[in-house]
């Protein structure tokens, strides 16, 4: 088990991670204009312009929760230094069944899962989270068409 040190250094060197412009600019577009509605929305999403930045994503996220799930980082002190990975995370969870069964890629996204999934009340904080970015993403539609 790491240290309280350990997890946070390994934390501040992931927030580090963050940093790199590219994923920066992927982060960005997957939690504010990546929203869903179906298991084709987000087929349509890997398999057009944006896949890149779908696989760089969920590709950061899941690299990270292995830190949590192998033991480098303590569970708790990720979660509360990343929450971040809970609006990642509810982008894909609705369809990560599908997901797997379409890809024949049964681990996809299993280390975030399990991490996510760990948080007390984790699929009530999915849902808040979804609801959440929806509305926000809405809001900033209506304000540029009135713009």
């Amino acid at each position: 088990m790491p240290t309280p040190f350990e997890s946070a250094q390994l934390n501040l060197q992931l927030f580090d991670l963050r940093r790199e412009p590219v994923l920066r600019e992927a982060r960005a577009w997957f939690l504010s204009d990546f929203n869903p509605d179906s298991f084709d929305d987000l087929m349509a999403a890997i398999r057009g312009e944006h896949n890149a930045w779908v696989r760089m994503v969920i590709g950061y996220w899941e690299m990270a929760a292995s830190m949590v799930t192998t033991g480098a980082i303590d569970g708790d002190a990720f979660r509360a230094a990343h929450g971040e990975i809970f609006g990642a995370f509810c982008k894909i969870h609705p369809y990560l069944a599908e997901l797997r069964a379409a890809t024949g890629e049964p681990d996809i996204a299993r280390h975030i899962e399990a991490v996510v999934l760990a948080a007390p009340d984790a699929l009530a904080l999915l849902e808040r989270r979804r609801n959440g970015l929806r509305a926000a993403a809405k809001a900033r539609q209506a304000k540029e068409m009135s713009a």
